[in-house]
């Protein structure tokens, strides 16, 4: 289980316009796994980089930027089941990543009995802003980029480039498809058109998670799934957030929801 840390520093907020960012300066008590302090009762967690439904293994003195679903679903089972805690933020600033992870975190806070909020701070997009449905209110900054509702499988045909360099493909495989996305070879017309259908069958569940979600009509999301994000208003304008805000603003609204005040940990 992934360790638990409770802020305990004085929040300063800065407005970083090219990252849209905000910066934290304080301290940090790390706690041992599982152990939640009897004064938290808010827990807060953090998707950014690359959404994943795991973490990979990181090299030794390297950091790899990327938020797993496996965690913050853990996490937020954990807060669940946990009498103290009354309720979640999910901070959001990631480009997405793998749409199952999306999925599983939107599903696990859709399911989560007690209030939560997801804030968007300089990026939501993708499966993570997919993540950040499921979340009973979402805030995000004027600025913040916000949708990019779609699905893609692009990837580099590296076959003319090894050709090029004298490399031969050679094919060895016991299905016809096997090998489809092999990037040392192009797509045949039919391969591509399976893909395609693929994504598509992705690209409508994505579409139908979020109207649900939402709470907006199918046809409305299908208008605004084109792969473009939002700026924070355009998206407020759309349905694709609640309000104009950020960590502050929805710390107050989840005090209003409480009906105490917040004592923040972050998983």
């Amino acid at each position: 289980m992934k360790k638990i840390y409770i802020f305990t520093g004085i929040v300063f907020v800065l407005i970083a316009f090219a990252a849209g960012a905000y910066l934290f300066s304080g301290d940090y008590e790390e706690l041992a796994d599982s152990a939640i302090p009897e004064s938290c009762n808010v827990m807060a967690f953090s998707v950014k980089g690359y959404l994943s439904t795991y973490t990979p293994l990181q090299p030794a003195g390297e950091e790899v930027d990327v938020s797993s679903s496996e965690e913050i679903v853990d996490g937020i089972l954990l807060a669940q089941d946990t009498p103290n805690i009354k309720a979640v933020i999910l901070s959001v600033d990631s480009g997405g990543g793998d749409g199952v992870a999306g999925e599983e975190i939107a599903h696990a806070l859709k399911s989560f009995d007690k209030p939560s909020v997801a804030v968007i701070r300089g990026l939501g997009a993708s499966s993570a802003y997919w993540a950040a449905t499921g979340a009973d209110k979402i805030f995000a900054s004027k600025i913040s980029d916000v949708g990019s509702i779609g699905i893609t499988a692009s990837y580099l045909d590296e076959s003319n480039k090894n050709a090029k360099e004298g490399y031969t493909y050679t094919e060895l495989s016991s299905a016809k498809y096997k090998n489809v996305g092999d990037p040392s070879r192009p797509l045949t017309a039919e391969e591509k058109a399976i893909v395609m259908a693929d994504l598509r069958k992705a690209h409508n569940v994505f579409v139908q998670d979020v109207a649900a979600n939402r709470e907006l009509e199918v046809s409305a999301v299908e208008k605004l799934a084109n792969g473009l994000t939002f700026v924070g208003e355009d998206a407020l304008k759309n349905g694709l957030v609640d309000e104009i805000g950020d960590l502050i603003t929805a710390t107050k609204y989840v005090e209003e929801q409480i009906g105490e005040k917040v004592e923040l940990c972050w998983y």
